[in-house]
């Protein structure tokens, strides 16, 4: 088995996450009251007892997601699931990412996090300083959701798999090019419940301040191949990854290219370490022949 770590992105998390994995797995706690000294406020009982409005918002959701991920990580280590000789490949949806060059070796635990716990916050900031949008196209081609966002002076966000494209942008287009779309016939547009245009140019402030937080961080050769959101292809050059996650708080999500440079590349199968089989249900989505596991908790830890 070629293995590939799947890590889950913003909109995944779910109040109660990671509480039994908490009380059963000693190497998952110890990431989990790691993470509370790290950042300084109670990370544990938001994601555990919520509420969900606060677990929801983009500076609390990320850190809670990235702890989550690397707490399952752990504790399959730590029961000894992982195959020998490591994973071969890491990725991640948009936040993911950071948790996926966590995995490989990029940096520990307490500099993952603090990276992430900025980009939470500066997007967040972002966020509160535009009105801005997304929306979900279905069942369309690129070419076709290209040509609308040209259009309307939007962007394409997440192509995260085939028939399913994420648009971003100023609140006010989005609603526009939504309008259109289904006037011109578009068999599923959905406008989506979020605070910000993530990866949009109305995100550009954040990208700005999280390149500068960035340079100044340490940043290692991942262990194994870890594919970046960017391009969809594999990174490993410290300062090529340090460009690419900055660059990717504005630019266009390559989920489906990831997935599939994964698969050329040798994975054999996935396993998701998230709330929720997001990610399963895109590779589903894209390919029924590959062989996706989801984990999101203490008890689906047995494989």
């Amino acid at each position: 088995m070629a293995l590939a770590l799947l890590f889950a992105g913003q909109g995944a998390q779910k109040v109660g996450m990671g509480q039994l994995l908490h009380a059963s797995s000693p190497a998952a706690r110890a990431l989990y009251e790691e993470a509370n000294r790290v950042l300084g406020w109670d990370l544990t009982k938001i994601s555990f007892e919520g509420p969900e409005a606060e677990l929801t918002q983009t500076k609390v959701c990320q850190p809670a997601l990235f702890v989550h991920g690397l707490a399952l990580l752990a504790a399959l280590r730590e029961q000894g699931k992982v195959p020998t000789g490591e994973p071969q490949f890491a990725l991640g949806l948009s936040l993911g990412e950071i948790t996926a060059y966590a995995a490989a070796g990029v940096f520990d635990f307490a500099t993952g996090l603090r990276v992430v716990a900025e980009r939470g916050r500066l997007m967040q900031l972002a966020c509160e300083q535009t009105v801005g949008g997304m929306a979900a196209i279905m069942g369309e081609e690129r070419a076709k959701v290209y040509e609308l966002c040209r259009e309307f002076d939007i962007e394409a966000a997440n192509f995260n798999a085939p028939g399913q494209i994420i648009v971003s942008g100023e609140k006010s287009k989005v609603e526009a090019a939504v309008g259109s779309a289904k006037a011109k016939g578009v068999k599923k547009v959905i406008l989506l419940n979020v605070a910000g245009a993530y990866h949009s140019r109305l995100m550009e402030p954040a990208r700005a301040a999280f390149a500068d937080f960035l340079a100044a961080i340490p940043f290692s050769a991942p262990r194994f191949a870890v594919f970046t959101n960017t391009t969809g292809q594999a990174v490993s050059d410290p300062a090529a990854i340090k460009s690419a996650l900055a660059k990717q708080v504005v630019s266009s999500v390559l989920w489906e290219d990831c997935m599939r440079s994964a698969v050329a590349a040798g994975a054999t199968e996935f396993w998701e370490l998230g709330p929720g089989g997001v990610l399963a249900g895109l590779a589903r989505r894209t390919d029924k022949a590959w062989v996706v596991k989801s984990f999101s908790e203490f008890t689906d830890l047995a494989v």
